[in-house]
């Protein structure tokens, strides 16, 4: 089975034709709509049309023109495959690529994994869990020293006590 890679969930429905409003894990939310076929709990559906609408995304699938039938997909992610993402220029990430990977500072101290990131406006945080939780800046050649996705390692430059 390929990498799946949640991008969104699908939180409402919209009028009687079989539209969906969906919540968009994208940035910018509209990001969502660049994908199909979506795979929803081992269906693949093909977005037939989707846009901003107020505050969120709504979509509409090819095989999907009925509210009850739109029902079904209530609370369900929204999954693709890792091979429908472009490919990230180096130095940057998906997020979802760096979750799970055992930080280590410069003295070797273990400090947890990567639990998920945060978007601050300023940078994006690693929320690190192990024997405490820490959030670490991501800001690459300062704090981030190096970046071994294959290993699932990220070395920082970051004090054990802070």
């Amino acid at each position: 089975m390929p990498d799946l890679i949640t991008v969104g969930r699908i939180n409402g429905l919209y009028g009687v034709k079989g539209w969906l409003k969906i919540f968009s894990y994208t940035d910018p939310i509209s990001n969502i709509l660049d994908y199909s076929p979506w795979l929803l709990q081992g269906q693949t559906l093909k977005l037939q049309d989707g846009r901003l609408y107020n505050k969120g995304i709504i979509a509409k699938f090819d095989s999907i023109d009925d509210r009850d039938i739109a029902a079904q997909l209530l609370d369900l992610d929204i999954m693709i495959t890792r091979e429908q993402l472009p490919v990230e220029p180096e130095d940057e990430y998906y997020w979802t690529d760096l979750e799970g990977l055992t930080v280590i500072n410069q003295e070797g101290i273990n400090l947890g994994q990567i639990d998920h990131m945060l978007e601050t406006g300023a940078n994006d945080v690693a929320v690190v869990k192990g024997e405490r939780q820490r959030m670490i800046p991501f800001v690459l050649k300062h704090v981030i020293t190096k970046v071994d996705l294959t290993k699932r390692i990220l070395l920082v430059d970051w004090d054990a006590d802070f």
